[in-house]
């Protein structure tokens, strides 16, 4: 039986593999106080893309780093497979993290420039128990989950790389702890229209093949579109609305919604194509 992070039996696939509750974060800037996260509530099932939309002060990261556990919650709570994980500490929060993994904006930021791919892919590994062999093994396994050969990745150093390799190499990490969740926060905003769709289709391609959960983090609601099964739209940190794709897309009934909707024309009768 699978079993959680406390041993105890995780919770079913139909069941929320990550959710938070009422979650509020304060800041408290030059006197004053300024709440960044609004009482939110939101829940991530099993193999879902749950995109989060939202422009520049939205709350979105900073929701982000708290389901992260990188940032600490004002109150509320956040739960994994059913188990509290908002107060973790030492190696029951270093376990979480193993099973919530992350990619962020700039990939080019996440890498020791002086070390070459494999090398830096290898040193993820470095507290588990795993052998070089098998280390390299898992690599090659996940660098093809992202379309990468080690041919084109393990002997050159981060800047030999273009834009979206260096994204997908970051995939490829955050794949090699064999998480359960994958939150990508702005993780296509710094490249190119075509980079950002093979980034894009990678993603729907781990949430199939792997069954991953996918917490999609972007200003772009286009984007969040293209890729999600649910979207959740917030402005001045609270969730103003949320709903499947087609019912956020399609049915708008926040007034903000309807104004992001508003920035893209051509969205609309680009889905319905789709369809």
């Amino acid at each position: 039986m699978t079993t959680n992070l406390t041993g105890s039996p995780a919770t079913t696939a139909t069941d929320s593999v990550l959710a938070c509750q009422d979650v509020v974060k304060e800041f408290h800037v030059t006197g004053s106080k300024v709440v960044a996260v609004d009482h939110v509530s939101l829940d991530f099932p099993a193999g879902d893309v749950l995109a989060v939309v939202g422009e520049s002060g939205s709350g979105k990261s900073t929701l982000a780093r708290m389901l992260l556990r990188l940032m600490p919650v004002t109150s509320g709570t956040i739960t994994f497979r059913g188990e509290d994980v908002t107060d973790l500490r030492g190696k029951r929060l270093r376990a979480y993290w193993s099973q919530v993994q992350a990619v962020f904006q700039d990939p080019f930021a996440s890498f020791n420039q002086f070390f070459p791919v494999g090398d830096l892919l290898r040193r993820s590994l470095a507290l588990s128990s795993v052998g070089r062999e098998e280390a390299d093994a898992l690599i090659e396994e996940c660098l093809g989950y992202v379309g990468l050969t080690p041919a084109q990745a393990l002997h050159k150093y981060p800047h030999q790389l273009s834009g979206g390799q260096r994204q997908r190499v970051m995939l490829a990490r955050a794949l090699m702890m064999r998480p359960k969740v994958l939150l990508a926060d702005e993780a296509t905003s710094m490249l190119d229209a075509t980079l950002r769709v093979n980034v894009l289709n990678v993603l729907h391609d781990l949430k199939d093949d792997l069954g991953l959960t996918v917490l999609f983090i972007t200003h772009d609601i286009g984007q969040a579109c293209y890729l999600a099964d649910r979207v959740a739209v917030m402005e001045h940190g609270k969730v103003v609305e949320r709903g499947s794709t087609d019912e956020v897309i399609f049915a708008p009934q926040a007034a903000y919604t309807k104004r992001l909707l508003a920035d893209v024309p051509d969205l609309k009768g680009s889905l319905k194509r789709a369809v």
